[in-house]
């Protein structure tokens, strides 16, 4: 063994360009794909919070409007409040200077409690008379503060209401379709009194969504987790960074080929040398170890460098985010998530690879015959 660590040893010194070349190679894929999966991360982290922002953690929907007892408490539960959805048209009047303006929205009554289920919304100013909107909608209807709207519902019924004040989640498509209203004001919309969508709650952790819907589910309920309600959303970020990981992991794989190009032409290189050595009584085995732990060494220090770089790019950039268009991405800054899975199953992908890469000079330094080399 020890002969064949010399002999790798002294062929990386003599070597010193092409393996570093090699080493560096799978270095900056590394630390690409590392890079891309943490922004990835960080991508999808951020459009989630800003969708929970307006979204609630878990909302048992009833199933008879008219019978709807409070759901028993729960110990993740820390915020529930009674609600009623429905769909409406919102319009405004034409004024001196600005023109009239309409809008659908999904508007939400809020019963007693609404606060402590939307802590990030500016819900303080709702008061019955009242609606709040989201920031795209309220650019939509041209809508300030102050104004005055007409709410017009499916059976026809109008009622007037004072624009109390805006909201804005980052989410586009939720500051662009939601108003909060009170719980009073939906139900007279509706002319339904006593009608209730059912209950909206916020949970200590949302990941804990699933398990606490099976714990209050009844025969008063129908729970829906917010994963089960933005479930094409997830699904097209989960796609997303797999398509990422596979398409970046793919210069990896090209820089450990290059290595490996490297090894054999040095074993080609190293022909006559490789057969006075097998002559002087080295086995096969040991000759093309040393070119197998060539490639093993350049390897797993570019992995190594990899990670370094990588986790030390994508710590610069959670420290000094990218700017990006809001109104594409729904996101101003694109914020970093620093995950240790992906640092570890790139590193264990990565030197998979590289140990079939390694396999190409082992296999040709086992092919060379000594007597035909020498003669």
């Amino acid at each position: 063994m020890r002969f064949v660590w010399f002999l790798a040893l002294r062929h990386l010194r003599r070597r010193r360009t092409q393996g570093f070349i090699g080493l560096l190679g799978v270095a900056v894929g590394i630390m690409v794909l590392t890079t891309a999966l943490s922004l990835t991360n960080g991508f999808i982290r951020g459009l989630v919070d800003a969708t929970l922002k307006a979204v609630p953690h878990l909302y048992l929907q009833s199933l008879d409007p008219q019978r709807n007892p409070p759901p028993p408490p729960h110990p993740q539960v820390v915020g529930q409040v009674p609600v009623f959805l429905t769909k409406a048209l919102l319009t405004r009047r034409a004024e001196a200077g600005r023109g009239a303006g309409a809008d659908f929205a999904t508007l939400i009554g809020l019963g007693e409690g609404g606060a402590a289920v939307y802590p990030d919304l500016e819900l303080s100013r709702l008061q019955e008379g009242g609606i709040v909107l989201g920031s795209a909608l309220a650019r939509n209807l041209g809508a300030y503060p102050g104004d005055r709207l007409f709410l017009v519902s499916i059976n026809q019924k109008r009622i007037e209401l004072e624009v109390a004040g805006t909201f804005q989640t980052g989410n586009y498509l939720l500051d662009a379709g939601f108003a909060f209203t009170t719980l009073a004001d939906t139900r007279a919309l509706m002319e339904a009194p006593n009608a209730l969508s059912g209950y909206q709650l916020r949970l200590r952790n949302p990941e804990q969504a699933p398990e606490v819907a099976l714990a209050l589910a009844g025969r008063h309920y129908f729970p829906q987790t917010w994963q089960s309600s933005n479930r094409t959303l997830i699904e097209q970020l989960a796609l997303q960074k797999r398509v990422i990981g596979i398409v970046v992991f793919l210069i990896v794989i090209v820089a450990a080929l290059g290595m490996a190009s490297v090894l054999v032409l040095m074993v080609i290189e190293k022909t006559p040398e490789i057969a006075l050595l097998r002559v002087m009584g080295a086995r096969a085995s040991q000759v093309a170890g040393v070119f197998a732990l060539e490639g093993l060494m350049l390897g797993t220090l570019g992995i190594v460098l990899g990670n370094l770089l990588g986790y030390g790019l994508s710590s610069y950039f959670r420290w000094r985010p990218v700017e990006i268009p809001g109104e594409l991405y729904f996101l101003t800054r694109l914020p970093v998530e620093i995950k240790t899975s992906d640092f570890v199953w790139v590193s264990a992908m990565s030197l998979l690879v590289v140990l079939l890469a390694s396999l190409l000079p082992l296999w040709r330094a086992l092919r060379i015959k000594p007597g035909e080399v020498l003669r």
